[in-house]
């Protein structure tokens, strides 16, 4: 929990404000959808779409939490009918719990993943715990260096961050392809495929956010572009994310139900 700079003009205040609102309203909407979803998929996948919307609606608490947080932080207001000023009012924004909600998500994320490919158990097990441990680690080694002012030591803890961020990554877009390719239709191995970039490519989005304060940005306007820029790459990675899982789910339920309608 850092203080937050004085001086944010109404369209900075804004455009966080209505991010985070944009995060709350996705994150609840797809919670709602994913668990309408569920007997609507073969037993086989229950569990990745269910652990999909506890993602989600661990999302939408601690978006709602920013959300408040946020809100109480300023007094926005407008004098006789002109433009709005706002000003702190000296409460603490706590964006700490976006910390939280990734060391509880990030490892999910990737467990549902992994479930819905169905691999051999031994191979689910193991991934789930190799990636499930380091997305951790990558969430916890960059927490210090988000509340640090000091840019060499924000650097320094972006760096210890990447290394099991690189792991993750390199699993993903390497390590799964085999797995991907043996999905039961040409249509549920394009789903896993879009379902593993979109994880890499919104993920690669990270990094560059919290380098936002490291590249000579400063005040209202990194605090506007931090915000703005960690909520759109939380509706990619979770609530459009669990959208592919749940495709990937209704696929291969449709390939299995079939197969067993088939005359032996």
């Amino acid at each position: 929990m850092a203080p937050l700079p004085d001086g944010f003009s109404y369209a900075e205040w804004n455009a966080t404000y209505n991010a985070l609102s944009f995060g709350i309203a996705a994150m609840g909407s797809a919670t709602i959808f994913f668990w309408l979803q569920l007997p609507n998929v073969t037993k086989n996948y229950r569990t990745a779409l269910t652990i999909t919307g506890i993602v989600t609606l661990i999302a939408t608490y601690h978006y709602i939490r920013i959300f408040n947080s946020w809100s109480e932080a300023f007094t926005v207001a407008s004098k006789d009918g002109g433009n709005y000023t706002v000003q702190l009012t000296g409460a603490p924004f706590n964006d700490g719990y976006r910390y939280v909600d990734w060391l509880l998500t990030v490892p999910l994320l990737l467990i549902e993943l992994i479930l819905v490919m169905k691999l051999p158990q031994a191979e689910t097990v193991s991934l789930s715990w190799k990636l499930g441990l380091a997305s951790a680690l990558m969430v916890a080694l960059g927490y210090p260096g988000e509340i640090q002012e000091d840019l060499s030591v924000r650097w320094f803890w972006w760096c210890l961050s990447m290394i099991p961020f690189c792991y993750v990554v390199f699993t993903l877009a390497v390590g799964l392809a085999e797995a991907t390719s043996k999905q039961p239709s040409p249509a549920a191995a394009s789903l896993a495929s879009a379902a593993r970039y979109l994880t890499v490519l919104s993920w690669c989005t990270y990094p560059f956010v919290y380098m936002v304060k490291s590249v000579g940005l400063a005040g209202p306007a990194a605090t506007m572009y931090e915000q703005v820029g960690y909520s759109l790459a939380d509706v990619l990675a979770k609530a459009v994310f669990g959208v592919l899982i749940w495709a990937i789910a209704a696929e291969k339920s449709a390939v299995e139900e079939s197969g067993k309608l088939l005359p032996n």
